[in-house]
């Protein structure tokens, strides 16, 4: 299993998203993304956060909201804790990334992009100003959306026995 960061970062009623196109054999190939990734030994997920948002995009996190932990399970990948944050409180100037192309995207825009069939459950929560910390489980076979479980309550799939 394997723990990682994402972000969305916001500007107005945009998000920085990433066009995930560079990277070789990549899980998120051409799929749209925030900025995160993999934790590294004796990080935090707010060092892991703060981090991979300098390396991927140029800019300083100031502050953030720890908004949720999204569990990934699939029957191709290992098994994924991710850490998600909001933040629009950061400065800098965006930089190239090497994993793809990073680029302000309207909310209202952000599901016409390719993404996982899942990001729709937790971009929703997370466009909610009133929603609080949750523990969301997304279940994968293969690329398909088989069930999804929010704080221990089935949105989609039947329960597992």
């Amino acid at each position: 299993m394997i723990n990682t960061t994402l972000c969305y970062l916001r500007r107005g009623a945009d998000y920085l998203m990433l066009h995930r196109i560079k990277k070789k054999n990549d899980l998120n190939h051409d799929k749209w993304i925030g900025i995160g990734g993999k934790f590294e030994d004796k990080e935090s997920p707010e060092d892991c956060l703060v981090r991979e948002v300098w390396e991927e995009t140029g800019l300083t996190l100031h502050s953030w909201a720890y908004r949720g932990l999204v569990t990934f399970v699939s029957d191709k990948y290992p098994t994924e804790y991710m850490h998600l944050f909001t933040s629009t409180d950061f400065s800098g100037e965006l930089k190239e990334c090497d994993e793809g192309v990073l680029e302000w995207v309207p909310m209202d825009r952000m599901l016409e992009l390719p993404h996982w069939e899942g990001d729709a459950i937790f971009l929703d929560l997370i466009a909610r100003a009133d929603t609080p910390f949750f523990s969301l489980k997304l279940r994968y076979r293969g690329d398909t959306l088989e069930e999804a479980v929010l704080d221990g309550r089935h949105l989609k799939g039947a329960p597992e026995t």
